[in-house]
């Protein structure tokens, strides 16, 4: 049963110290509040935290859905107690949400491919899966954007290449759980044995993009509302499924704002078009304004980098500075300097659209 769930001689070595302990290895594949469900290699248990793991662990180090643990199995009562968690191959971490949140949460571990899942209709969002991009490389996952719905969509093709605008390579699928298109497509990055997790906003079909695969009504689903083409919550929990090809996939709760969380990397791999430009400037320290020789600017001139993606990217980078600034001054100084520069390089920007008008 743990080889279904993606156990690996790699894992089994990481494993030895706490086999000797006299402890067995299992996967979490559901986690409500709590409680856990774990996969074992006795089935399934229900499983609860250690009371040093409990309140011991660091915020970020708590079990979730996908970790691979060390517990101690009641078989007969069909329970088990968590006492490890094992050091994670991948970790998709956003920003928590709230007013004044100044801590990471963990979305999704031990995952291969990252579902970036965006519905096409009218709600689609380049900006947004900007976002997910960044944290996605940043996570170690491999993204794959899926557009779902489409055969809900008059004009998908012009769509696809918006998204592929802005997908650095990455690969973009249209796909849709009422006529099938795409899901032959979306199963070649869906392998027995390894892991993916759809991630994206409430309504854009995750749920119902699982029930496809699974060739059943694993998760329960709702109609997104007709007024904005936004969905609410469906899926509360989040689920690891084993789908009959042998793949897994993680089903989340939507998200309605992903903040970023110590993305820099990722930020790189999402917009390595503006990065390569940056590295063309004649000055190492240009700050995209007024300087001779910025190729940002000159992109901007030309059309060869869109506006909007270049406001987009500055946007990010000032929300990774406030948060590497919030407890450095040092850092936080030169996020203000960042800043100015940015802000110098929209007004320049505006000047030169008012030129053209």
């Amino acid at each position: 049963m743990l080889e279904q769930f993606g156990w690996s001689d790699a894992l089994q070595h990481q494993f030895a110290a706490h086999a000797a302990e006299g402890f067995i290895p299992a996967r979490v594949i559901v986690q409500q509040r709590g409680l856990y469900v774990i996969a074992t290699e006795v089935g399934e248990l229900s499983a609860t935290l250690a009371g040093k793991l409990a309140h011991g662990a660091e915020d970020g180090a708590y079990p979730v859905t996908g970790d691979w643990v060390a517990v101690q199995a009641r078989p007969a009562e069909g329970s088990a107690t968590i006492q490890h968690v094992l050091p994670r191959s991948s970790t998709f971490i956003r920003r928590a949400s709230g007013p004044g949140a100044a801590r990471g949460q963990v979305v999704a571990v031990n995952v291969d491919v990252a579902l970036l899942a965006a519905s096409m209709n009218a709600d689609l969002n380049a900006r947004r899966l900007e976002r997910y991009l960044a944290t996605a490389w940043e996570s170690g996952a491999k993204p794959v954007i899926v557009l779902t719905k489409a055969d809900m969509c008059i004009d998908a093709d012009a769509r696809i290449l918006e998204i592929e605008a802005v997908a650095m390579g990455v690969p973009v699928l249209a796909v849709s759980a009422v006529t099938g298109v795409g899901l032959d497509d979306l199963s070649a990055y869906l392998k027995p044995g390894r892991t993916a997790v759809l991630l994206g906003s409430s309504g854009v079909g995750k749920s119902t993009l699982v029930n496809a695969l699974a060739g059943r009504a694993q998760m329960a689903t709702q109609a997104i509302r007709e007024d904005d083409a936004r969905g609410r919550h469906t899926t509360t929990h989040r689920e690891l499924v084993l789908l009959p090809s042998g793949a897994l996939i993680l089903d989340t709760p939507g998200m309605r704002e992903l903040g970023l969380w110590e993305a820099g990397d990722g930020m790189s791999a999402a917009f390595a078009d503006i990065e390569a430009l940056a590295m063309q400037c004649r000055f190492h320290d240009c700050g995209h304004d007024t300087e001779p020789g910025c190729a940002i600017v000159a992109a901007l001139a030309t059309g060869a980098l869109d506006a909007a993606r270049w406001r987009a990217y500055g946007k990010l980078q000032r929300e990774l500075e406030f948060q590497t600034g919030k407890d450095d001054p040092k850092a936080r100084a030169e996020s203000r300097k960042i800043r100015i520069r940015r802000n110098k390089t929209y007004r320049a920007e505006m000047k030169f659209r008012k030129r053209l008008e």
